[in-house]
């Protein structure tokens, strides 16, 4: 990864953990609670994709309570990689100057979101990842397990990438970092929108860390996993290796015919 040189980094400015849900009825008040008694500080954007099972409405509920909680409604269900895009665009237009990450479900603790923040200070964009040191995940059964790490390590390879956790989802981001990664042709939707942002971090020259997190499986509601993702992300990520690799060899022959 890259060790940041003598970069100085100056002050992270206000949080905002944006939380995508589709279908999150039973965990979206448990969850907000958690964030909010984790940091207090922080605000919290939910950015519910119109879910049929009245997520929007809690969501509506707990923002009227408490004006750290905002709620962003979206007209459908559009992926995970959508929903973050939108919530990255509120979050910068609202003056926030640090976007986490983090699922709905619980799969993400709040608790470890301090040391995602400090870790922050040093650095332009933070992985919690459950495949370093100290990481872990509990209750998953072997397959997914395997998906999971299997998908990580094809992304590292294709991608050439010096991240342990290529595909996890809990993150935080310096406000310029985003806005130095080109989101706007991002276009993939599902969990390969987690590789193709630390692939663009990666090739920026931004100093990206990771630290160990606790990945715990969710006991409430549906996996939103489908084998859709995982082809979507192999496809991509294959795509995404060959090219560079064809500009790699495009470039060693231009110089050899110079």
């Amino acid at each position: 990864m890259n060790d940041g040189g003598q970069r100085r980094y100056g002050p992270l400015g206000k949080a905002l953990v944006i939380i995508p849900t589709y279908n999150e009825a039973e965990n979206i008040k448990p969850i907000v609670a958690r964030v909010r008694e984790a940091v207090p500080e922080a605000h919290v954007l939910v950015a519910d994709d119109n879910s049929p099972d009245g997520t929007g409405k809690f969501a509506d509920e707990i923002a009227s309570e408490d004006d750290h909680v905002h709620v962003l409604h979206r007209k459908g269900k559009e992926g995970l990689g959508a929903a973050y895009l939108a919530g990255f665009r509120w979050g910068i237009e609202h003056g926030y100057g640090v976007l986490v990450e983090m699922d709905a479900d619980g799969s993400h603790q709040p608790e470890e979101l301090p040391r995602l923040l400090t870790a922050l200070k040093g650095a332009d964009l933070v992985l919690g990842s459950r495949w370093v040191p100290g990481g872990r995940i509990v209750n998953w059964p072997k397959s997914r397990e395997f998906i999971s790490r299997g998908g990580s390590l094809y992304s590292r390879v294709m991608l050439d990438v010096p991240i342990r956790d290529v595909t996890g989802g809990y993150r935080a981001f310096r406000k310029e970092t985003l806005e130095g990664l080109g989101l706007e042709d991002v276009a993939s939707a599902g969990y390969c929108f987690q590789v193709d942002l630390a692939r663009r971090a990666i090739a920026a020259g931004f100093h990206v860390v990771e630290v160990p997190i606790t990945f715990v499986e969710r006991e409430i509601g549906d996996s939103k996993m489908s084998r859709n993702i995982v082809v979507e992300a192999l496809w991509r990520v294959t795509g995404w290796g060959l090219t560079a690799r064809a500009e790699k060899v495009g470039k060693l022959l231009g110089r050899k015919s110079s």
